[in-house]
């Protein structure tokens, strides 16, 4: 395994949501500050987007540990519950009931209504403590029209100052797409912040693969090359999930190799044996472009040369067809003697 041949206190690169990881790259950083902003302001609807891969549940799960100690926090992963199913979830995570009661207990039978006045009562129990619940649905693009429209319904738990419940709706970029349909025309309305997450440029790339190493404790002990790094975010397009897995397979190849430098070669290998296309490098592109048009200029220049170095030889040749003989001129017989008749 290549964490021992490198030395590593854990892997780097590994797919799970692990907010010590968290590269906060400049869309990442404005989209966690908004969010906490927004959460201790007691706002009430927030969506957060991002294309697959992103990071969108790190980003969720590093704004859990950064929530004040008064603030009860609920995270659903799972956007195919029903509305019952959902309410029982978030009355688990805030801890009012017990897992026991959801499966067998009182609250496993309980109607929509009494699930819901149950969570309004505990919402309104931490005005005391000046508390307040968050509730984050991850891949909310999912979610049924019945489940956004109770979404939006107990988004109306209040008090006369501020929101018991601040609701963050967490999806893919289709999921603005979702919200603005005709039907969600009022839960749209009451978004007061909309943030995205974007790939990560080149030189992020390169601080992002740099912390990760850091993280696993193993910063000296292996090393990505520039140029490496160049290819990585090519393939990748700057999207962490695709940077992991690629950086994972590199560093298992490299191991494999003996090496303590991660290479461009090492690089689109890796990416082959993830059938992942490698983009052509634009520099060597728009070389070999220059070296096609510098094969056809000196082709062109020798054509003009031959034509010039033969244009003295064809002048010496005689090329005047040569011309056609007379005709034989006809020949007229001599005229006969004229004969006199006989006396």
């Amino acid at each position: 395994m290549y964490e021992e041949f490198y030395r590593f206190g854990q892997p780097p690169f590994t797919l799970a949501p692990d907010p010590r990881f968290l590269y906060r790259s400049a869309s990442h950083e404005e989209a966690l500050t908004l969010l906490l902003q927004s959460i201790r302001r007691r706002e009430g609807f927030i969506v957060l987007t991002g294309d697959i891969g992103t990071g969108k549940t790190t980003v969720c799960r590093a704004l859990l540990q950064q929530l004040d100690v008064n603030t009860f926090s609920s995270l659903v992963l799972n956007p195919f519950l029903s509305v019952e199913e959902l309410l029982r979830e978030i009355l688990l995570d805030f801890g009012v009931v017990s897992r026991q009661a959801v499966r067998s207990g009182r609250i496993s039978g309980a109607s929509k209504h009494e699930l819901v006045r149950t969570l309004q009562e505990f919402l309104t129990s931490l005005t005391t403590i000046r508390g307040s619940g968050v509730l984050i649905i991850d891949e909310a693009q999912h979610l049924s029209p019945e489940v956004l429209e109770e979404i939006r319904v107990i988004s109306n738990l209040e008090t006369n100052e501020s929101k018991l419940l601040q609701i963050i709706l967490v999806g893919q970029l289709n999921l603005m797409d979702v919200l603005a349909g005709a039907e969600m025309r009022q839960l749209d309305q009451r978004i007061s912040l909309k943030a995205m997450l974007t790939p990560l440029t080149r030189e992020e790339v390169e601080a992002y693969i740099a912390h990760r190493l850091w993280v696993a404790k193993a910063a000296d002990a292996v090393t990505f090359e520039p140029a490496a790094i160049d290819v990585v975010h090519a393939v990748s397009g700057g999207v962490p999930r695709v940077i992991n897995l690629l950086c994972d397979r590199s560093l298992m190849l490299s191991a494999q190799l003996r090496v303590s430098a991660v290479t461009p070669a090492v690089v689109e290998e890796a990416a082959g044996k993830l059938s992942l296309a490698v983009p052509p490098d634009p520099l060597a592109e728009r070389l070999a472009t220059r070296r096609r048009w510098g094969i056809a200029a000196v082709a062109m220049l020798l054509a003009v040369a031959v034509v010039i170095w033969l244009a003295p030889l064809y002048r010496l040749v005689d090329t005047t067809p040569p011309a056609r003989p007379d005709a034989p001129a006809l020949q007229t017989s001599a005229p006969l003697p004229a004969v006199e008749p006989p006396q």
